[in-house]
């Protein structure tokens, strides 16, 4: 079994998702008392939060790259980012080290084109949605168009965010916010939706949309699983 490296702590709240989705495929494919070999650093959600609010990332990037180092130094054959948004700066970490960093953007593509959908809604974070990082590739490589809210309401969806999901904050109506801006992405064509936050998931589950649901955090921790027991 591979050494799964993971940069969680952004938030904690999503990162002990990863751990305990990990541990609990790893236990169901392999039986018995086996468990996932995993290194996880676990950064100050703060510092990465302050640094991203001045647009800072490089110093972003940086860190990453050292903390990934130490990982890949300890053992680790592949390295998760424990979030969407930090996939900004995947590219000059994944140059940087001599392990893979599976792209949380790429796995959640193939599950898209296995149902076939090539235009989908994208929640995240306000720099998720936004930025040309995630949607681009989707598009450029996958072809996969995506939607976002309106400005409004992607300020919303990232107030849910930062403001509930991150300190441990479930609320139904918050809950039913995201309900009504993913139905208005699915009436503006969106096929699915994809939740691509990892904290997103800890409030919307597929019975709450009247599409497909992209979870990226369990594809990304499920692909993890697939890299790490393959022989």
């Amino acid at each position: 079994m591979k050494t799964i490296g993971m940069i969680g702590g952004t938030s904690w709240e999503s990162t002990s998702e990863y751990y305990r989705i990990i541990n609990e495929a790893v236990r169901l494919k392999k039986g018995g008392y086996h468990s996932a070999k995993i290194l996880l650093y676990s950064v100050d959600f703060a510092t990465i939060r302050s640094l991203s609010d001045n647009d800072d990332w490089d110093s972003i990037a940086e860190m990453l790259i050292t903390i990934g180092k130490k990982l890949e130094s300890a053992g680790a054959d592949l390295l998760l980012l424990c979030a969407n948004t930090l996939h900004k700066v995947y590219d000059p970490v994944q140059k940087e080290l001599k392990i893979p960093v599976l792209h949380i953007a790429d796995v959640l593509a193939k599950e898209i084109k296995k149902i076939g959908f090539t235009k989908v809604g994208l929640l995240g974070t306000r720099i998720t949605m936004e930025s040309e990082f995630y949607r681009k590739r989707l598009q450029e490589i996958y072809h996969i168009a995506t939607i976002v809210p309106d400005a409004y309401h992607r300020e919303k969806v990232s107030e849910i965010i930062f403001r509930e999901l991150t300190q441990g904050r479930i609320l139904d109506s918050s809950r039913e916010i995201l309900k009504t801006i993913s139905n208005s992405l699915v009436s503006d064509g969106a096929q699915g939706i994809v939740l691509g936050c990892t904290e997103l998931p800890l409030i919307l589950k597929s019975r709450d949309l009247k599409v497909p649901m992209f979870d990226t955090l369990l594809i990304h921790a499920a692909s993890a699983v697939n890299f790490a027991l393959q022989k």
